[in-house]
């Protein structure tokens, strides 16, 4: 079946363009006019309900304009995506690692989100939350538009418990069960983000499953969730997670190697059903 990737959509900004084409050509400076040019012709460039603009369509500050993503020459990603659960409100699949859940930079098609309309067939799948595209495990989705929100206030109110699981270097000097408790900021590059001085703006439980010869299997339990938070936190306390390209040194930039995959896992998630009021879990059937 041919795949439907979801429109993303820009609001558009104060400025003082005449047109919406000319807001798109500055906003996405790296997108030539041409291109633009190109997709509004396709109608792959639309207002809010659904029409599709024109170059002379007048901007107005605010407008929601809906556009799709595309990118030549995607790199096809290796692995399979697994159903834990599906039923008429959510689902619930395991991620490959190197796969991202939505579209993102130079990738479209080569998504969960994607791959998981394809299988079932649900056009309005949209994910409650995001894990990492380094990242193994579970992923929950929406299926329905109506029960939605009371799905994502579980994760905006914190109602949900998530359980990592990770390979990563010994701390035989450090006493656990722990409480990580530290300020994280966005670092340099943009990407990165570090601990720094201040209030505590993250936590993170952190116990010890296994000590192997060279690396120990650790239980990460974010309470927060901040960017990057268990691979900064656990770099911070010494044990970097096993082949992470960013933490704690930035790694020279090359295409993903299969071989050595981030070694973190989104392992569990629990949580009270907002609809029904039954306890749920579901675990990842991945190994690390």
């Amino acid at each position: 079946m041919t795949v439907r990737i979801p429109a993303s959509t820009l609001h558009l900004p104060p400025g003082d363009w005449t047109t919406v084409l000319d807001c798109l050509c500055d906003h996405f400076a790296a997108i030539p006019r041409a291109q633009w040019l190109d997709r509004i012709a396709r109608g792959r460039v639309l207002d809010a309900d659904g029409v599709p603009i024109t170059a002379h369509t007048p901007y107005r500050v605010g407008m929601p304009v809906r556009y799709f993503r595309e990118v030549a020459d995607e790199p096809a990603i290796p692995g399979e995506v697994r159903i834990v659960h599906v039923d008429e409100h959510l689902l619930v699949a395991d991620k490959p690692p190197f796969l991202p859940v939505t579209p993102a930079g130079v990738y479209v098609t080569q998504t969960l989100l994607a791959r998981l309309v394809a299988a079932t067939g649900h056009a309005h799948l949209a994910p409650l939350h995001r894990i990492d595209r380094l990242t193994r495990g579970l992923v929950m989705f929406s299926v329905r538009l109506d029960t939605r929100d009371a799905y994502q206030a579980l994760f905006r109110e914190r109602r949900i418990g998530k359980v990592y699981e990770a390979l990563a270097w010994p701390l035989p000097d450090v006493s656990f069960p722990l409480l990580r408790r530290s300020r994280i900021e966005r670092g340099e590059p943009f990407f990165r983000m570090g601990e720094v001085p201040g209030e505590p703006n993250s936590e993170t439980r952190i116990d010890v499953i296994e000590r192997g010869d060279t690396l120990w299997r650790y239980r990460l339990e974010p309470l927060t969730g901040r960017k990057h938070q268990l691979r900064v936190q656990m770099a911070g306390l010494g044990a970097a997670i096993a082949n992470d390209p960013l933490y704690p040194a930035l790694q020279p930039e090359g295409p993903d190697d299969p071989a050595r995959p981030l070694r973190l896992m989104a392992r569990e998630l629990a949580f009270d059903d907002p609809l029904s009021g039954d306890t749920r879990r579901f675990c990842s059937g991945l190994t690390l």
